[in-house]
Parts: structure tokens; sequence; C-alpha cells
């Protein structure tokens, strides 16, 4: 960066420092200036989308792959269009950037009835309504930039949640007087006393254990002790699980994994490993009603050693400035002053359900899809029939997996699957999607296209909203959706010859001949699947009955 820079220049150095290398957004009026620069700059790559809430998601996948992500949108219309996606990104701890381009600061001083505004001379209406969704909010000027943009950055590094960031046209362009020093990042907080005090409590809890479990979830990847988990859990031999919004954190090949818990939805024998454990110990996990079959967890507090990002606990006793990778690393060592005395039981895996010859339906394609992955690919599954589906996979080694069952919003995963592969691009994408979701965001489909990137696109055409189906309104009309010509879809939206496979598979026979196509193409690969209407994965079944009594008042609220 050369001496003399703008407030513009020295936000995307800091993006780029923290390791964001591309920014996703749409192009408006008041962020085009911005733009210039953004295309001018050496370290930051610009990712058009087809729509601000796309590229919301798409920064979110990236960020899931990369550790943080960037997004830009124009002020008002466009990022009320992205606020969907930030709100995903806050309830999943995702850490994103937002960039909002405003209206120059002395139009704003003035109050003039600018388009995109309310006109009423308030432009801070879309701010306040980011402080909802996101960690952190600046609204720059000349004289904050540089203390906020450090400021709102390493808060959204600490938190691993979204940040916030108003830059007028006119404070973008503004110079500042000298380069940045390196940006000195947020240090988690540890007591030395509640670190003492947790492993004493640890102690003498599993002091009294013939045994423990290992339960895993999503903030244990987010908080970045997903390698250190799986290392310890390779030596110690415990059983261990994830949930399904945690899936992939752990190494599922590891011979003790036993599978994925979901309550009283959950395979027998895993349920039965895990809330039978005398001490169970869970990391990083957080229980909402779609992944636990509405709250059908039975894992007594009084039994739980229990590891979150800042805080930990033993039963009852809380203890607070303790981060997770300082509890995880102490309570590894009370653990192997126990392990010696624990008789451990050989883990039996729940099997996928067997599939009828010849007939194309659930279990039929997870059973196809098992084959069909390898090690290091990062499965993007859908909110539904593909997200409870993929639950009873048993992942590859080095296979990520990502997922949105806590914020849902349906549609997500197309444009996650977009910025997760840009993230990645080492790496083979698979999407499994329904078709009712693709129609949300199906635009970015040319934007894959545009970029030559190359996933592996997996529609999943079962007539509409099965998901919903399941839950109430079976044969309503109000689950039924166009029915979409999906294998020509690609060239509608910009492929030419040879530059997508594009295939329908309507039997069993069809899905394994084109899988083995898209196995060894090098091009982005499409296939429609065909599956029966009401066809349902039997963990949706059972998650779908429990939100249909709770929907209606049925059932008791989580305590």
């Amino acid at each position: 960066m050369s001496e003399k820079v703008t407030v513009g220049d020295y936000l995307l150095a800091r993006l780029a420092e923290v390791g964001i290398e591309h920014l996703f957004g749409v192009p408006g009026d008041y962020n085009l200036q911005f733009l210039d620069h953004v295309i001018d700059n050496p370290g930051i790559t610009w990712v058009g989308c087809a729509n601000e809430l796309n590229a919301a998601y798409a920064a979110d996948g990236y960020a899931r792959c990369r550790g943080a992500g960037a997004l830009l949108t124009t002020f008002g219309v466009g990022e009320l269009s992205a606020i969907n996606g930030t709100a995903g990104s806050y309830a999943e701890y995702v850490p994103v950037v937002h960039v909002v381009g405003a209206p120059p600061l002395a139009s704003q001083q003035r109050g003039e009835w600018l388009h995109h505004s309310l006109g009423d001379g308030d432009f801070g209406h879309f701010a306040r309504m980011a402080q909802e969704v996101t960690v952190a909010q600046a609204r720059l000027t000349v004289d904050n930039a540089q203390a906020e943009i450090d400021r709102v950055i390493t808060t959204v590094l600490h938190t691993r949640r979204p940040g916030y960031l108003l830059l007028p046209s006119d404070v973008a362009a503004a110079p500042l007087p000298a380069l940045p020093l390196p940006l000195v990042r947020r240090k988690e907080e540890c007591s030395p006393e509640a670190l003492a005090a947790f492993t004493a409590a640890a102690d003498a809890l599993l002091s009294r254990a013939g045994g423990a479990a290992v339960l895993a979830d999503f903030l244990a990847d987010r908080f970045g002790v997903g390698d250190a988990l799986n290392r310890w859990l390779a030596e110690c031999g415990l059983p261990h699980s994830t949930l399904l919004l945690g899936k992939s954190v752990l190494n599922e090949q590891n011979p003790a994994f036993t599978g994925t818990y979901a309550g009283a939805a959950s395979d027998e024998q895993v349920r039965h490993t895990l809330e039978g454990a005398d001490v169970m110990i869970t990391v990083g996990v957080k229980f909402t009603d779609t992944i636990t079959a509405g709250f059908s967890q039975q894992l007594p507090p009084e039994k739980t050693i229990d590891l979150q990002p800042f805080q930990a606990r033993v039963g009852a006793q809380v203890f607070n400035q303790l981060p997770m990778a300082e509890a995880l690393t102490a309570l590894q060592q009370v653990v192997a002053r126990h392990l010696p005395r624990w008789q451990g039981n050989p883990v039996t895996r729940p099997a996928l359900p067997p599939a009828e010859s010849g007939r194309l339906d659930q279990p039929a394609f997870w059973q196809a899809m098992q084959a069909f992955l390898r090690p290091g690919d990062i499965l993007v599954a859908e909110q539904g029939t593909a997200c409870f589906g993929a639950a009873a996979l048993t992942l590859p080694e080095g296979c990520r997996m990502l997922v949105q069952p806590l914020w849902g919003s349906i549609g997500y995963t197309l444009p996650a699957a977009f910025g997760a592969q840009i993230a990645r691009p080492d790496r083979r994408v698979v999407l499994l999607i329904g078709d009712g979701s693709a129609q949300l965001t199906a635009q970015e489909l040319g934007s894959m296209i545009r970029d030559g990137l190359n996933p592996v696109i997996i529609i999943l055409n079962n007539q509409g909203y099965t998901v919903e189906r399941a839950i109430h309104g079976a044969r309503q009309r109000y689950n039924d959706i166009a029915q979409w010509d999906w294998t020509h879809l690609p060239r509608a939206l910009g492929s030419r010859d040879g530059q997508v496979v594009a295939l329908q598979a309507a039997d069993t026979a069809q899905l394994h001949d084109a899988l083995a196509q898209v196995a060894i193409a090098e091009q982005l690969a499409l296939i429609e699947v065909i599956l029966p209407k009401m066809d349902v994965p039997e963990l949706l079944q059972a998650v779908t009955q429990a939100l249909e009594q709770r929907n209606a008042g049925k059932m008791p609220a989580a305590e």
C-alpha cells in the first residue's frame, strides 16, 4: 500500500490482512467509486452476485470455509435485501463483515431526500436494523474510520459473528495520512482461578464415573478446536458423536464415532451410547428443536461437562473467562488420569436404511451418495430432505459438511456452495438441494457458470416443498411449486456447449450412471434426481412430527 491511501483502501487492506481475499456483493451507485478501488486492489477479488441476498449467503459459505468473509451492498435497498443472510450468519456464528456503500456524509448531515432512503432525512434507520443481527456496527467518518474499522473487524473475529460498516461514498474516497500498523486482535481472556476450579470440578465428577462419552457441535468448529478435539479422540478412544449442526467437525472414520445424535430420533445404539454414559462431555453444543426432534435429548446437566466458547460448566458449576481451547486442554489431562480404569465398549455404527432393488427413493439415493462422496469433499446440504438425509451418512475423512438447520432459510445452500467453491477451489463441492429451495436462489447458478466453477449440483426433485408437506398440509396447494425444466436451466443462465454436464435420473440405474459421469467430469455438473413426492428420510419424519406438535401448541416449551 502506498503512503497516500484512502479510507476505502484501508478497509480493503484490513480485510486482506485477516485472510479475506474475495468480496461478494452487488454494485449500486453509492458503492461504485469504492468498487473501483476494489477492482484495483491486488489482495481482494470482486465477486458479483445476482442479488444481495445471494451475496450474503455466498459470503457466509465462504466464511465457513475460510474463517471470515465480506459482503458489499448499497444503502437501503441493497442492505435490506441482504439482512436475512446476515441474520443467518449471526444465528450460526459465522464471521462476515457487511460493508454498506452509503450516500455522502454531507448529504446525510443535510437530511436530503435521497433515493434508497425513506425520504425523511434520517439515514440511521437501516443501521439500527442491523444492530439486531450484527455484533458490532460503525457509521464511518474520516476521523473515526481507522479505529472503527479495526474495532468492528476484531470484534467479528473474536465473537465469530457478523459486523456492519456504513461507508459513505465521500468518506471512502478521503485520504489517510499513513500506512496502518498491523491489526491488533482481541485476545481471549483466561482466568487462572477459573481454569484451576474447572479442572478440580471435572476431576471430581470423572473420578466417580465408569466412563464418558463426547458430543461435539458447530461451535467447536467455529472457535477453532476441531483439530485438537480430533487428535484427542483418536488417542483416547472415547465414544463420540456430533449433532447435525456440527456434523463433520469430528472425523467420522474414527472407529469410536457412533453416528449423528438427534435426541429421541437417534439410532438406538447412538442414543444408548450417549445418554447411557456416566459423564457426557459436550463441546460447543447448542440444542435446537430441529436437530433434537423437539428437544428430546436426555442428557442431564448434573452429569455433563460442557465447554462453550468463553465459559465452561461442570454440573451446576459455571466457570467464566475460560476459553474453549484452554478448557479442552485441561480436560484432556484430567481424562487421561481416569482413562486406564474405564472399560471401553466397541461402537456399532448405524447403517443406512436398505434400498429396495430398482426403486429410486430416499434410501436408494443415500446409499448412492455414500458411495459417491470422497475424502476432502465439501458437502453442502439444504434444509429439508437433503440435510436430514445426509445426517445418516458416514462422511469420508476430511469431508466438510455445510448445513443451516438453526436459521433454516431455504435456498441458502446454492449461493453458499458458490462461496464455498470460491473459498476452496482445490476441493470438490457437492450441493444437495431440493427443487423448492433451488427456485429461491437459482440465479447464482449463472454466476458459477460465468466464473468457470465446477461444483456438483444435485437437485432433489420431489415436486414441491416436501419438508413442509411432512410437517403440515401434505396435499395443500401452498406446498406445490412450478415444475421447472432443470436440465435446460444452465443453458438459460449462460452455459455454452460442453461447459455444463446436465443429467436427469429417474431410476437407480440412471442415478448410478449419472454419478459415474460427473465423478470424472471437470466441468460444472447438474443432476436432477426424481424422487417420490411424499418420501422423506427417517430422521426428518421424526423431526417434522415434533415440529407439527409444537407448532400446534401441543408440547411444552423447552426448558
